[in-house]
C-alpha cells in the first residue's frame, strides 16, 4: 500500500483527496493536516466521508515520513515551507500554483510577489498525465495544474502543437463557487453569489499564463463566477492557420486523445449534449473538450469543461499518483459522473 498524507486536508480540494484516496485499492491515507482543526474527526468537516474513516485531523509537525504527500495548500505560502515537505514524502505532489509557472518573473507578475524558492522551480514536472505522463514515471515533485489551466490547456494544445492556430488565443472562463475555496470572502456569501455571473477576472487571470505557456501562443483571459456549486467551462477563440480545417482538427484531436482514459472530444451535429458541459462532469475526473467552425470563417470556437475540484484539481493529482507509482490510471477514479444531476 502507498502511505499518503494530504497538507491542508480541510478545504475543498483537501476534501476531495480525501474523498478518492480513502476509495483508492492501492492507497493508505496516514494523515490528513489542519492547524485550526486538530484534534477534530475528518468526518465533522467532510461529512460525506461519514463511516469512510475515523481519523482526526493533525498538524504537519506530527507528520511521520510517507510515500506520497499531497499539498492542497494557499498560493503563495506553499513555496516558503516546501523545502519541509520535500523532507516528509518520496513523492510531492502539489495543488497551488506556486510551482507551475517556469518563469520566476512570470511567477512575480501574475501572483503579485517574489518567488522565494525559484531555485527548486525546474525540478517540478508539470502534473498534466496527458502531455507529461512518461516524464511522471519517475517524478518525485510535481505540481499540478490550475483548473482552468487544465482545460484550456487539453482543449488547446492538440491544435497549437499541430501548427492549426495562429495570433492570440481568447478564453472565457466560468466557474462555480467551489473554485473560491472554503474560506472565500463575503463576495461568496450565498445572497451575494446566487443568481449572480460576476467577472472576477476581467483580464490577466493567472491561468492565462499557464495556458501561454504550454501552447507558446499569447493568451488573454476573462473569468466569470457563475452560480454553479462545481464545474468550470471555458470558451476559446482562435484563428486558424492556413489549411486547418474541420477533418484537420478532429484528427489532431483523435491523435492526441484517441488511447487517454480521461478526455473525451465532444463534438456532435445534434443533440441536447453536443458540447462539453461541467453539469455532467459533476465528481469525475473526465475533461470533455469540443469545437465548432463557422462557415467561410478562419476562426474556430475551443470549449472545455471539467469538475474544478476533480480533474481540475483532486483527481488529476491522484491521477499522476497512479503514473508514478505504475498503478492502473483510473484506479480510486472511476465515478463516471451524475446524470440528471
Amino acid at each position: 500500500m502507498i502511505k499518503v498524507a494530504v497538507i491542508g486536508g480541510a478545504g475543498y480540494i483537501g476534501g476531495e483527496l480525501l474523498r478518492i484516496l480513502l476509495s483508492h485499492p492501492q492507497a493508505e491515507v496516514v494523515a490528513a493536516t489542519s492547524r485550526s482543526l486538530r484534534g477534530r474527526r475528518i468526518d465533522g468537516v467532510h461529512p460525506n466521508l461519514r463511516s469512510r474513516t475515523g481519523l482526526a485531523f493533525t498538524t504537519e509537525e506530527e507528520l511521520g515520513h510517507c510515500d506520497v504527500v499531497f499539498l492542497a495548500t494557499p498560493h503563495r505560502e506553499t513555496m516558503r515551507t516546501m523545502p519541509r515537505y520535500l523532507g516528509v514524502a518520496g513523492t510531492v505532489i502539489d495543488l497551488s500554483g506556486d510551482f507551475r509557472l517556469r518563469d520566476p518573473g512570470a511567477y512575480s507578475e501574475y501572483y503579485g510577489l517574489p518567488h522565494e524558492c525559484p531555485e527548486l522551480i525546474e525540478s517540478f514536472v508539470p502534473g498534466l498525465p496527458e502531455h507529461h505522463r512518461d516524464r511522471l514515471r519517475t517524478a518525485d515533485r510535481i505540481s499540478v495544474p490550475g483548473c482552468m489551466a487544465t482545460a484550456g490547456i487539453l482543449a488547446l494544445v492538440p491544435l497549437a502543437e499541430s501548427g492549426q492556430l495562429t495570433g492570440e488565443l481568447i478564453v472565457d472562463a466560468r466557474t462555480g463557487s467551489s473554485g473560491a475555496g472554503a474560506r472565500a470572502g463575503a463576495e461568496n456569501l450565498h445572497a451575494e453569489r446566487s443568481g449572480a455571473m460576476r467577472v472576477f477576472a476581467p483580464t490577466r487571470h493567472r491561468h492565462e499564463a499557464e495556458i501561454a505557456q504550454v501552447t507558446g501562443l499569447p493568451v488573454r483571459m476573462t473569468a466569470t463566477g457563475v452560480e454553479a456549486v462545481r464545474g468550470v467551462q471555458l470558451i476559446c477563440k482562435a484563428e486558424l492557420a492556413g489549411g486547418a480545417d474541420e477533418r484537420s482538427i478532429r484528427a489532431a484531436y483523435r491523435a492526441r486523445y484517441g488511447d487517454e482514459p480521461f478526455v473525451r472530444v465532444v463534438a456532435h451535429r445534434r443533440g441536447l449534449h453536443r458540447f462539453p458541459d461541467a453539469k455532467i462532469l459533476s465528481g469525475s475526473n473526465f475533461c470533455d473538450v469540443g469545437f465548432a467552425l463557422e462557415t467561410g470563417a478562419r476562426q474556430v470556437t475551443v470549449i472545455a469543461a471539467l469538475d474544478n475540484l476533480v480533474k481540475g484539481g483532486a483527481g488529476n493529482a491522484v491521477q499522476c499518483m497512479n503514473v508514478r507509482y505504475g498503478l492502473d490510471e483510473a484506479s480510486g477514479l472511476e465515478f463516471t459522473g451524475l446524470h440528471p444531476n
